[in-house]
């Protein structure tokens, strides 16, 4: 492996649809906590069950819109069903209560009772779910390269789930800069700061933070969609180790900021893939095997972001002085 082989890997993940699908997870986390404060550990459920909604919906032939539409139902029932009992949680329990709501719909999608419909442990195979969204591609059937990367123009890798995922995220993030600075948003912050202040204006703290949850939620949803499009829809692959690298990318590019999520998203993946692939070179096998190389890549990666929270807590992007936990 020459050095042009380790850049094109590294640089290849500012581009990846898995790259797009954590960073709209993280802009989920992000209306939740960065607007409204709320500690979800949960994200992956949402996303696990965006996934389940549209797979299986297109595996039983729905049309792909159909599919999108039962992938955001679904987290919006989720998030409501979530929401009633807990969101007057304090944040240590809310977070403790969304990270086992997550874990039941991961155990729950993996039994084999539910082999029938969600594939059990062996999850859902992407030939059965991934036809129609590769035949709404306008590109030939052939693979193009571009710059330094060769993709196949339409079948699981692409270049149209690149295209779509990116502009999945692009419009997201211009729906977070319209939210953000709107009178709703506004009303979010505030109740992050202090609930008890929004309440004594008369304003519905419960309902503001359902809807925080809703939009979070379906943010979560589209990016299990976006997260699956490559693979199989596997239950353990979006487990609770998904929510925790939500909530690092979120982060690392910085809380209540429009682009943190999807800056943190890239330096996170770019910087691990370039670790892990430096070291593929730089040690032989019979010193590390590949297995080790994988665990001791986070290991490295988690010490940049221990030293990124001790010198820059706000993140790469954030301000010091929005969140009030920063004081």
């Amino acid at each position: 492996m020459d050095i042009l082989t380790i850049i094109t890997n590294t640089l290849g993940e500012l581009i990846a649809p898995t790259t797009a699908a954590y960073a709209l997870a993280a802009m989920g986390l992000n209306i939740h906590f960065g607007m409204t404060g709320m500690f979800n550990m949960g994200q992956a459920g949402f996303m696990l069950l965006g996934a389940y909604g549209f797979a299986i919906t297109q595996s039983m032939g729905w049309n792909l819109i159909g599919s999108v539409l039962m992938a955001i139902l679904l987290a919006v029932v989720y998030a409501v069903l979530l929401g009633i009992p807990t969101l007057k949680l304090s944040p240590d329990y809310l977070s403790m209560v969304t990270l086992a709501a997550a874990e039941i719909i991961r155990i729950i999608g993996r039994s084999t009772s539910m082999t029938d419909v969600t594939g059990g442990s062996a999850g859902i195979s992407p030939q059965d779910f991934t036809t129609q969204f590769e035949s709404l591609s306008p590109l030939p059937d052939k693979s193009s390269t571009f710059l330094l990367w060769t993709y196949s123009d339409n079948i699981a890798d692409s270049w149209w789930l690149r295209i779509v995922a990116w502009i999945v995220v692009l419009i997201a993030a211009l729906l977070c800069w319209r939210w953000f600075h709107s009178p709703w948003g506004r009303m979010l912050k505030g109740i992050r700061e202090d609930e008890n202040a929004i309440r004594s204006l008369g304003k519905s703290v419960m309902r503001c933070k359902m809807q925080s949850l809703i939009l979070g939620g379906v943010f979560g949803a589209l990016a299990g969609i976006l997260f699956v499009l490559p693979r199989s829809v596997q239950p353990d692959s979006l487990g609770r180790q998904v929510t925790f690298y939500a909530w690092t990318i979120l982060l690392l590019g910085g809380a209540a900021t429009v682009l943190g999520p999807i800056v943190g998203s890239c330096v996170l993946w770019v910087l691990l893939t370039g670790v892990k692939e430096t070291m593929r070179v730089a040690i032989p096998e019979t010193l590390v095997s590949s297995n080790q190389i994988e665990a001791l890549g986070w290991v490295i990666v988690g010490v940049a972001l221990m030293c990124l929270v001790v010198f820059r807590p706000q993140g790469i992007l954030g301000d010091r002085k929005e969140l009030a936990f920063h004081a």
